[in-house]
């Protein structure tokens, strides 16, 4: 369609590397809050204070601590897309992968009910299949459109707030944790008041976001399948994998201690006993918790246990580490500097002023509207939903309990907007282009689109619920 070729050339033309992106982003946060900030300090030693707020997010020591674990999970997850069960069973999906339209249709729906579960796994593997579908097209000689496979395989990021992993319901149904959040904010008796916690049956389980995540799960499909039936152009296909999983055949001869690196009962041992240890974690902490024992380490460690396993050599897992690693070369580089943003808008009241300004403008109808739009805005400088919500999540409270709105309404506005700006902001995206080998301007004008119409999702459940 001409308005999809007209975004996708703009896009083109605008947008640099997302390197340059990122640093534009913080140079253009740095002049607003130079101007924004409410401080006595002006000047040069406004300036040198700003400086000083991005160094601390820089290097932000729980901050990179989760660059590293992206990081893991980013090379784990393609590691374990390289052994040849997982190979095997999503070929067994790519096999009704036929066109660009039913492709795209069910990439989008496999991704948005793995990201509910959880938003890493989420993106891991909406981002391994889309590559796996665009390896299927080259291989079958099909029309592909390979771009719009990867905007449908980053679609859980659109919804993976309101999913069991979302970082905002999460906390906040952590008993003790709206009391404590508050404290500072809230005179004693008015925290003594307050609910130990806002529980999830209330948030991720309210009629509210079921029925936006039923309407997610309907809608987006549908409008990729469409999408893709219009855009069914070849476009970016990418090189075909080459089999780094399977065992490492040298022609030198293995001697001594180099045979434990290459026996196939080795690895599957030490990673059985991992594999097996997880499973154990599960089974003991989803009775008491759910799935809150989920984070990130809990995937780190079970993608390796069962990647050793599958994979069954140590040889042929580091082969498969060394092919994956260069995949996690933008978030190392540029994790950091989005951190750097977030230590500006958080130290400069930079994100205060306009989550402030949006809810003394609001009343209960247009204040969960204004909460989604703010918590967009935001996202797109400070990419992280834990992060936002230590920010934003006092303010939001506060200011639904003053205008008569209920909270846990207010935390899904909030997390409604966190996520479906992910679509324009291409911080989560570098795992996925890792993978699949596109470039952030590819994708950009189809998670676009997704935003627009999840947007008109999300706007409709928050005015009539």
């Amino acid at each position: 369609m001409k308005f999809f070729r007209f975004i996708e050339k703009t896009f083109r033309a605008l947008l640099p590397s997302p390197f340059s992106i990122a640093v534009l982003l913080t140079v253009l946060t740095f002049v607003i809050a130079f101007f924004a900030m409410r401080s006595n300090v002006t000047g040069v030693d406004r300036a040198m204070q700003l400086i000083d707020f991005w160094e601390k997010g820089l290097w932000d020591t729980p901050l990179l601590k989760f660059a590293f674990q992206m990081m893991l999970m980013l090379v784990l997850g393609h590691v374990l897309a390289l052994t040849k069960p997982i190979d095997y069973l999503v070929s067994r999906v790519t096999q009704y992968c036929n066109s660009t339209a039913n492709s795209a249709a069910i990439v989008t729906v496999l991704t948005i009910v793995v990201a509910l579960f959880n938003w890493g796994l989420g993106l891991i593997f909406g981002a391994i299949l889309a590559r796996k579908v665009g390896e299927h097209a080259v291989r079958n000689n099909i029309r592909l459109n390979y771009p719009i496979i990867g905007a449908a395989g980053y679609s859980g990021l659109m919804v993976w707030h309101g999913g069991i992993s979302g970082s905002a319901p999460i906390k906040a149904a952590d008993p003790g944790h709206v009391k404590e959040f508050m404290a500072g904010i809230y005179s004693p008796d008015q925290i003594a008041e307050l609910p130990e916690s806002y529980s999830m049956s209330e948030t991720v389980f309210g009629g509210m976001n079921l029925t936006a995540i039923v309407l997610l799960a309907i809608i987006l499909p549908v409008f990729m399948y469409w999408l893709g039936s219009r855009n069914e152009k070849v476009v970016s296909l990418p090189k075909i994998q080459t089999d780094t999983a399977k065992e490492a055949a040298d022609s030198e001869d293995i001697v001594g201690a180099e045979k434990l690196d290459v026996s196939k009962w080795f690895g599957m041992i030490i990673g059985g006993l991992i594999f097996s240890y997880m499973i154990y974690r599960a089974v003991k902490a989803i009775p008491e918790s759910g799935t809150r024992f989920i984070n990130p380490d809990y995937i780190n460690l079970f993608l390796l246990g069962l990647g050793l396993t599958l994979h069954r050599s140590i040889r042929s897992f580091l082969n498969a580490v060394h092919e994956a690693i260069g995949g996690a070369a933008g978030i190392l580089i540029q994790f950091p500097l989005y951190f750097g943003i977030l230590g500006i808008m958080k130290h400069s009241g930079m994100v205060g002023q306009i989550s402030t300004f949006f809810s003394e403008h609001s009343s209960p109808f247009t204040f969960p509207l204004y909460t989604f739009i703010s918590s967009g805005l935001v996202n797109i400088f400070v990419p992280s939903g834990g992060g936002q919500w230590t920010i934003q999540g006092p303010i939001i409270i506060k200011a639904a309990a003053h205008i008569g709105v209920s909270a846990p309404k207010a935390i899904m506005a909030l997390a409604y907007g966190d996520q479906i700006t992910n679509m324009l902001q291409p911080f989560w995206a570098l795992p996925l282009l890792g993978i699949t080998g596109l470039k952030a301007r590819a994708i950009l004008p189809y998670t676009f689109a997704l935003m627009l119409v999840g947007s008109i999702i999300f706007l409709t459940v928050l005015m009539v619920f």
